[in-house]
């Protein structure tokens, strides 16, 4: 489905604002409920921004680290040596890449609202989530500091096995309901351009 610039910065401007609540959400006290939709985001912009990365991508990207940084500065904490900033951080570009391209790939591949599509999707978020999160928590896990050392593959296997199926189940309500509002969306939009041609 061909979109317009407004159109494609609507979606964007959605994404966003999405994403900016619920990844601080932990200190604002009417979303604290709500998990964090960055990795649904970065999958679901892939899908619906496919050909805008050059703009896009970046200024996700550049949203999810002020956001942080305002987060963790306003608890009053200094932002590199909070817990979560090592050298591990700047891994989460390729991890969100990977998500990006995960829902671009999709995009180029699926045919509309068929059930191959949502194969194509189920199969596309597993692979691009599980490339996200060994690179997030592989990076995390044997570049920073507050893991504490001896570190060893079977700990980090184990650790992996803690956190993996909490944050699918995350992102895949996310990319869910963004799938939701997408087959809405096409649906809405097919019936007025059935009725603009019945008149």
């Amino acid at each position: 489905m061909a979109m317009t610039r407004t159109q494609r910065l609507g979606i964007f401007l959605a994404l966003a604002l999405v994403m900016a609540i619920t990844r601080g959400a932990v200190h604002i006290h009417h979303f604290e409920a709500f998990p964090d939709a960055s990795w649904g985001v970065f999958f679901l912009a892939g899908f619906w921004l496919r050909g805008a990365g050059r703009w896009a991508f970046p200024l996700l990207m550049a949203e999810a680290v002020l956001v942080d940084y305002l987060v963790i500065t306003g608890q009053g904490l200094d932002f590199w040596s909070h817990y979560c900033v090592s050298p591990a951080y700047w891994f989460l570009v390729a991890a969100y890449g990977a998500l990006w391209l995960g829902g671009s790939w999709l995009a180029r591949r699926q045919a509309g609202l068929k059930l191959s599509t949502a194969g194509l999707a189920v199969a596309a978020l597993l692979v691009s989530e599980a490339a996200c999160f060994v690179v997030s928590n592989g990076s995390f896990y044997w570049l920073s500091d507050s893991v504490p050392a001896p570190r060893s593959m079977a700990a980090w296997f184990e650790n992996m096995g803690d956190w993996y199926l909490p944050f699918l189940q995350v992102t895949a309500l996310y990319v869910g309901l963004g799938a939701v509002v997408h087959v809405l969306a096409t649906q809405l939009t097919r019936a007025l351009a059935h009725e603009g041609q019945a008149h």
